[in-house]
Order: C-alpha cells, then sequence, then structure tokens
C-alpha cells in the first residue's frame, strides 16, 4: 500500500484472485475504521476519559501497521483529533467529578445537621416514636448515599460519620434516660393507685355510708398520674369496681327511701297548692299567717325524694318572697320619718299650687300671655310632683 511517496506491504492472499486478496485488506481497513467510529461516540456520550485515552493509544498502535488497504492516514488524524478530545473531556470530567463531590459532601451534611437537630431536642418534649423514626430514616440515606453516592474525601468523610455517629449515641442514651425515669414514675404511682384500690374495695362492706370517702379517693385518684396506658386500665378497672358496688349499694337506699318519702312529696305538692295564690295576694297580714302556717307544716312533713327536693324547695321559696316584699312595702309606705317628709314637702306643693293658682289668674286678667305662659307651666310642674309623693 502507498504510504507518502513510498509504499509497504501489507500481506500476502495467495490462492485468490486480485480482486479476492484486495477486498480482504480492505474489509480490515473497514473494521479499523469502525473502531475508531464507535470510539468517536462513546467520547461524545460522555465515556470515562481514561478510558477513551487507553483505546486511542491502543488503536494508534493497530493503525501504524496495520496490514490492511485504506486511508490509514485519516484514521490517524481522527486518533489525534481525539487525544485532544480526551484531554478536555478529562477536564470536563474532572470538574462535574468535583461538583459532584461537593453536592454529596452537602448532602451528607445535611443528613448530620438534622440529626444533630434531633439530639439537640429536649428529652422531656420529645416525642420518641416520631424521633427514633426519623432518625432510623436518616441512617437508611445515609446508608444509601454512601453506597450509591460518589465517593467522597476520607477525612471529611469520617469526620462526618463521627458527627453523625455521636448525634445517634446522644438519642439514644436521652431515650433510654427518659423511659427509665418514666418507668420509675409509672412504678410509683402504680403503688398510690394500688394502696387506692385496697382503700376504695375496704369501703365495700359499709356500703352507701362508704360513698364520700369513696369521693375522696376519687379526687386522690385524680391527682396520682399516669402508670402507664396498660397499668392504668386495668388498675382503673379495679378502682371503678370498687365504686360501682358502693354506689349500688347506695342507690338501692335511695330506692327505698324515695319510696319511703313519695307520700311526703304529695304532701308538700298539696301545701304549695295552698301556697302559691299568695304570690298574688296584697293582704298584708292575712297572708303572713297563712304562710307561716304553710311552713310549719312543711318542717312536720319531713323528707322528700332526693330528685324533688330542689324543685319544690324553690317554689317556696317563690311564695316567701312575695310575701316578704309585701311587708317591705307596708314598712315602705308607713316609715314615720319618711312620712313626715313627704308631709311637709307635700304641704310645701300645696301652698306653691294656690299661689301660681292666683298668679295665673292675675296675668289672664291682665292678658300678658307671656306670664299665662311661665304661670301655667310652673303650675302643672308642682302638680306633678305633688300626685308622685301621694
Amino acid at each position: 500500500m502507498r504510504e507518502g511517496d513510498g509504499e509497504r506491504a501489507v500481506g500476502q492472499y495467495p490462492d485468490g484472485t486480485a480482486e479476492e486478496a484486495l477486498a480482504y485488506f480492505e474489509r480490515k481497513y473497514t473494521d479499523l475504521a469502525g473502531q475508531v467510529t464507535l470510539l468517536e461516540q462513546r467520547a461524545k456520550r460522555g465515556a470515562p476519559a481514561s478510558d477513551i485515552a487507553k483505546a486511542v493509544a491502543s488503536l494508534r498502535t493497530s493503525v501504524a501497521g496495520a496490514n490492511a488497504v485504506g486511508d490509514l492516514a485519516s484514521l490517524a488524524a481522527r486518533l489525534d483529533t481525539l487525544g485532544g478530545t480526551v484531554e478536555e473531556l478529562t477536564e470536563q470530567q474532572s470538574a462535574e467529578a468535583k461538583a459532584q463531590v461537593e453536592q454529596a459532601v452537602a448532602e451528607r451534611t445535611a443528613i448530620v445537621v438534622e440529626a444533630e437537630a434531633l439530639a439537640a431536642e429536649d428529652p422531656a418534649r420529645t416525642q420518641w416514636k416520631q424521633t427514633t423514626s426519623a432518625l432510623d430514616s436518616l441512617f437508611t440515606r445515609w446508608q444509601t448515599h454512601q453506597h450509591d453516592g460518589p465517593r467522597i474525601p476520607k477525612n471529611e468523610a469520617n469526620e462526618l460519620w463521627k458527627r453523625f455517629r455521636t448525634a445517634r449515641s446522644t438519642i439514644e442514651h436521652n431515650r433510654k434516660a427518659f423511659f427509665a425515669e418514666l418507668d420509675n414514675q409509672h412504678r410509683d404511682v402504680r403503688a398510690r393507685k394500688t394502696a387506692l384500690i385496697e382503700q376504695a374495695e375496704a369501703l365495700i362492706p359499709r356500703g352507701a355510708d362508704g360513698v364520700p370517702e369513696y369521693r375522696q379517693l376519687l379526687d386522690q385518684w385524680k391527682l396520682a398520674g399516669r402508670a402507664g396506658k396498660r397499668n392504668d386500665d386495668a388498675l382503673w378497672a379495679r378502682f371503678k369496681a370498687a365504686g360501682d358496688a358502693i354506689y349500688s349499694a347506695k342507690a338501692e337506699v335511695d330506692a327505698k327511701d324515695n319510696e319511703e318519702y313519695s307520700a311526703n312529696l304529695e304532701l308538700k305538692l298539696a301545701l304549695l297548692d295552698e301556697a302559691e295564690p299568695l304570690l298574688k295576694a296584697t293582704d298584708r297580714e292575712s297572708a303572713r299567717a297563712t304562710l307561716l302556717s304553710i311552713q310549719q307544716r312543711w318542717d312536720e312533713i319531713g323528707r322528700v325524694p332526693r330528685d324533688q327536693v330542689r324543685p319544690i324547695e324553690d317554689r317556696l321559696r317563690k311564695v316567701e318572697a312575695a310575701v316578704r316584699r309585701l311587708d317591705e312595702e307596708h314598712w315602705e309606705r308607713n316609715n314615720p320619718e319618711k312620712k313626715a317628709r313627704s308631709e311637709g314637702l307635700a304641704s310645701q306643693l300645696t301652698e306653691a299650687i294656690a299661689k301660681l293658682q292666683q298668679e295665673l289668674d292675675d296675668a289672664k286678667a291682665s292678658g300678658d300671655q307671656r306670664k299665662v305662659k311661665e304661670a301655667q307651666e310652673a303650675l302643672d310642674a308642682r302638680k306633678v310632683w305633688l300626685d308622685a309623693l301621694q
């Protein structure tokens, strides 16, 4: 094959025609050209620069001494061009790799910062279920990032892992300390509530008489605190069962009392029918005497069913208030001091009215309309005051 001004033997092809021999060596050239073309395409797609460089070096050797027929000089020129591309690609990929590493460091740092924020929470206010779940999620993100992300410098990786491990250790320490303290608190509350249960159960034989003390125990129960949901439910079931037994005995007593007191209720309702007409009474003496008689009989009747005490007492209180108002109004009207003041003022008003009447007559006789008007207005005003006083 010609190379520049000379020629180079590329091989022999015995037992074949010239056309067959030429086609054979042309196919070898086509194979080399295809490898160069493929390498060019890989470079365009951003294949690793080191791989491209190795392939270029290998193909240069293959093209330089190729036993092939074709434009080998153009293939060598294309490989030279690829060599320049490799340098550019190396710089580009180095910049991209650096940016990826910086991004990876930033992402891993963000994971560490989130973990440290969880570690800085007040253990007494921490929602441990959510915090533990969040920490597990962060650790999973860390492992995924470490496995799938780009490698970061060892010093930075070690420093970030140290921070993350410290935060996780702090959280775990705080969690264990919190639940240990909580267990102690629950243990104390269980002891207090168990003692209250025993006191409540001791009241059961006393029946209804144990209600006041059980109510005091219930107040103490509310202040005792929490012993954990599972324990609280079981403890409350025992305490409530004791209360149910006590109140059941009380309900039986109340039922008997209500049956006994039902007749008293009927008698007091009849007295109310007798008393309520006094709401419209005007005779103070008669109303007071009637009410006194009703009150005496009311007290003699005795107790009524518990749920009826308030309604009938309220009705009687209204009657008593009405009769009391009759007394108050009477003494208001007959107060000696007030009566004396009223009579003195009435006398003055009467004299003023007589004087103004004379002035009005004189003004009418003189025909002075202005004086007539003034005298009439003054006279009308005094008459209104006198009517109000009387």
